[in-house]
């Protein structure tokens, strides 16, 4: 069975190195989200870049010293 490439299968964007770009990122992309009909692919997919933010920003403030937990 061939597989067909989706847009999900495609490399995700880089996501900014610091946690000023990326809280502006995640304020960015909450207004997307908030503006897209829900269960829309835009809506989903902020979504799905909101979590990736969160997960790139806890690392960061994992990494501080001392850490932002």
């Amino acid at each position: 069975m061939a597989h067909h490439e989706t847009a999900s299968d495609a490399a995700p964007t880089p996501l900014p190195q610091t946690r000023d770009e990326l809280l502006a990122l995640h304020r960015g992309t909450r207004a997307r989200r908030n503006a897209a009909a829900h269960g829309s692919p835009e809506h989903v997919a902020a979504i799905d870049l909101l979590g990736r933010i969160e997960i790139e920003v806890a690392r960061i403030e994992r990494a501080m010293d001392p850490p932002l937990v």
